[in-house]
């Protein structure tokens, strides 16, 4: 049975998303949106029983490092704020970002 979404069913969807969409849109969607589910019902066609998923295709198990402390990549206090435009009492000072309207 062929999908055939109408201009409607297109109106509907981008009322819901508050999204304006043009009357030529709507047509282009409908065609849109019908030839994308008969290619999903096209897939759901395809026996794939047996067919083992595929979840991972590079072969690689585990690329991350452990998570340890280095302390010879870490600066002290001093050399973090060193180049800071403005610091007080250890820490960076920066401009309020948060506006209060």
């Amino acid at each position: 049975m062929p999908n055939k979404i109408t201009t409607a069913q297109v109106d509907h969807i981008a009322k819901l998303a508050n999204i304006p969409v043009s009357s030529q849109e709507k047509e282009q969607l409908a065609q849109d949106f019908t030839t994308t589910l008969d290619a999903i019902t096209n897939l759901q066609k395809i026996d794939v029983r047996g067919v083992e998923p595929t979840h991972q295709v590079t072969g690689l198990e585990n690329i991350f490092r452990e998570d340890e402390v280095k302390e010879e990549y870490m600066f002290t206090q001093d050399q973090a704020l060193a180049n800071g435009e403005n610091t007080s009492q250890g820490y960076f000072v920066v401009g309020r970002i948060i506006d209060e309207s």
